[in-house]
């Protein structure tokens, strides 16, 4: 099973002289040999070197206190998130679902060998206690691939302990410098490796899955493709977020795909629809899938941040447990749902389908105009559908019909807001405060949607309940209170609706 570790390190350069004595930096009282290692690690890339590109590597290494596979997620400069798991003779299953995304389809192949002699001391502060570990490594790097090239250097590595302060790095690198010795110029160990065994006569991998080109967007094209690029992007990182169960990562990836779909609908005037109306189609079903886990943690958080505002004397019956008990049913389907999405060949075909949108950009006529004008267009556009759908909603009385219309607002509310964001780099201050109050009328519209969700789940959990012959009294008070807190925001729409509209200047 694999598991996962935080590493916060830095490189340098060992040159000619090793480790300096750091005794007496950074709070080190003794610093004590550990004696040497051989390490001999594989590193396994597509051939176009796409977890490369991205500052992932995936090894499989002997030796040392920690053999096995490794594959390492940058977090920040310096930080890695380190997922473990057994030798075995292939790329563990659960590693090579945290790579898909980025992998597709492609095989995963042997790309450098390093080999490394490894001399290693413990720092360690008055009272013994680890505060990091240095190394020293003699590295030989083999390409695997191509004409095979050669590479050796040494280097320091100086890793944090675990929950250790990131400031000591800072600490120990100022004794590093005044003794003359430098960072590495390279983020890694394959970084390195790629660039010195590269013969010079080979090409650069070719640009694979639509990468962004270099320079400002000069067109209303050039901005909406950059636009979609990064949300793209977005969804091909939190992918392996979302597989790990990492706190929002659903969020994440739910709100990057709505974006993507957004503004593909918002940008009809610049790309073909007849290209982008499926994939816009098939952008909802990923959101559909990932809405299953998302709405069931917003529920459950509602739900409990709700039973303990109550006086102990009006929680009657098992009403945390059941709550519980309903979470973890409700959260054992949707997680399966999630993952069963991410696992199939429908979502590969949709980030493919994207990769294929930037290959061949399915401009319009309008795609070469000044980004400002018609990206103004496009959001004037959605402003006037969003205020149809707001007046047709007020003027429904309270209930289910009102209900469902102001639940059509609020994704409407939520498209103009990410096509104000989109434009706003061009637009300026105008789209950023459109977009700022819609995220205020998106809140209030979203809490009157959870409290409809909410009454619903409490409205199950009141069935379950019953059946089991327990008191339903809580689930009733709570049902009350939802629906006090729904006719607030209906209350609140009409005085917030009126500012938005006078502030508005697009």
């Amino acid at each position: 099973m694999a598991h996962t570790k935080r590493e916060i390190e830095r490189k340098y350069e060992a040159g000619d002289g090793g480790l300096p004595d750091l005794t007496g930096a950074a709070g080190i009282a003794t610093v004590r040999d550990e004696g040497i290692s051989d390490l001999d690690a594989t590193y396994y890339d597509t051939v176009d070197h796409r977890l490369a590109e991205a500052s992932i590597t995936l090894r499989c290494r002997t030796g040392g206190s920690d053999a096995g596979w490794h594959l390492k997620f940058p977090v920040a400069p310096g930080v890695r998130d380190e997922i473990r798991a057994p030798l075995s003779e292939g790329v563990p299953a659960d590693l090579a679902a945290l790579v898909r995304s980025r992998v597709r389809g492609a095989e995963l192949v042997p790309l450098v060998r390093l080999r490394s002699r490894r001399e290693v001391c413990h720092l360690l502060d008055a009272d013994g206690e680890l505060l990091a570990e240095a190394s020293v490594d003699a590295v030989h790097a083999e390409r695997l691939t191509g004409e095979g090239g050669r590479a050796e250097w040494s280097e320091i590595e100086i890793e944090l302990a675990e929950g250790g302060d990131p400031a000591f790095l800072d600490r120990v690198e100022k004794r590093l410098r005044k003794a003359g010795v430098r960072p590495s110029a390279s983020a890694s160990k394959l970084a390195r490796a790629l660039e010195e065994t590269t013969p010079a006569a080979e090409p650069a991998p070719e640009e694979k899955q639509g990468r962004r080109p270099d320079g400002p967007p000069a067109t209303a094209g050039d901005h909406v493709l950059a636009y979609l690029r990064a949300q793209r992007d977005a969804v091909v990182a939190f992918d392996p977020a979302v597989r790990r169960d990492l706190p929002d990562a659903v969020h994440d990836l739910r709100v990057a795909t709505r974006r993507l779909r957004g503004v593909l609908r918002s940008g009809a005037k610049v790309l073909d629809r007849t290209v982008t109306d499926p994939l816009r189609a098939e952008l909802k079903w990923l959101a559909g899938e990932l809405g299953a886990d998302r709405d069931r943690e917003v529920l459950t958080e509602r739900l409990t941040a709700a039973v303990a505002d109550l006086p102990d004397g009006l929680v009657v019956g098992p009403v945390g447990t059941r709550l519980d008990t309903w979470d973890r049913s409700a959260r054992a389907g949707s997680r399966h749902r999630v993952l069963a999405a991410l696992d199939s060949d429908r979502y590969l075909a949709l980030l493919d389908s994207l990769d294929a949108l930037f290959a061949d950009p399915p401009l319009r006529p309008a795609a070469a105009g000044k980004p400002g004008k018609v990206l103004t267009k496009a959001v004037r556009k959605d402003f006037k559908k969003l205020s149809a759908l707001v007046g047709q909603a007020l003027d429904l009385p309270p209930g289910r019909e009102r209900d469902l219309a102001l639940h059509a607002a609020r994704k409407k509310a939520k498209r103009t807001r990410y096509a104000a964001e989109a434009a706003a780099p061009v637009v300026g201050k105008r789209a950023e405060d459109l977009a700022r109050a819609l995220k205020s009328l998106q809140s209030l519209l979203g809490d009157h949607q959870d409290s409809v969700m909410t009454r619903a789940a409490l409205r199950d959990l009141a069935g379950q309940a019953h059946a089991a012959g327990e008191s339903t009294f809580t689930y009733g008070l709570l049902y009350g209170r939802e629906e006090r807190r729904a006719e607030r925001a209906e209350e609140a729409l009409p005085e917030l609706w009126t500012s938005i509209v006078r502030a508005t200047a697009l």
